[in-house]
C-alpha cells in the first residue's frame, strides 16, 4: 500500500510533495476542517480549505468521493 502524501498530526499537517501525482486532488481533515491539496504541472503546491460546511461534512463522511462532492457544490453556485 502506498503512503498517502498528506498526513494530519496533532501539531499540524505534514505534506510529502514527492509522493503526490501532478493534478490529482488530495484531502486532509485537520482541526475539524477539510483541506484540499494538489500539485500542478509546474509542481507548485496548492492548498485550499473547504469553507462550505455542507461540502466539508460530506467529504468527511465520504472522502473517496472527494472530486464528485466538490463538483456538486461547484455546480450549485
Amino acid at each position: 500500500m502506498l503512503e498517502y502524501p498528506i498526513q494530519a498530526h496533532e501539531n499540524g499537517i505534514k505534506i510529502k510533495p514527492e509522493l503526490m501525482t501532478v493534478d490529482k486532488l488530495y484531502h486532509c481533515i485537520y482541526d475539524n476542517a477539510v483541506f484540499i491539496f494538489y500539485k500542478d504541472q509546474e509542481e507548485i503546491m496548492h492548498c485550499y480549505q473547504v469553507e462550505n460546511l455542507s461540502a466539508a461534512t460530506e467529504i468527511m463522511n465520504d472522502p473517496d468521493n472527494l472530486e464528485q462532492i466538490l463538483h456538486k457544490y461547484a455546480v450549485e453556485k
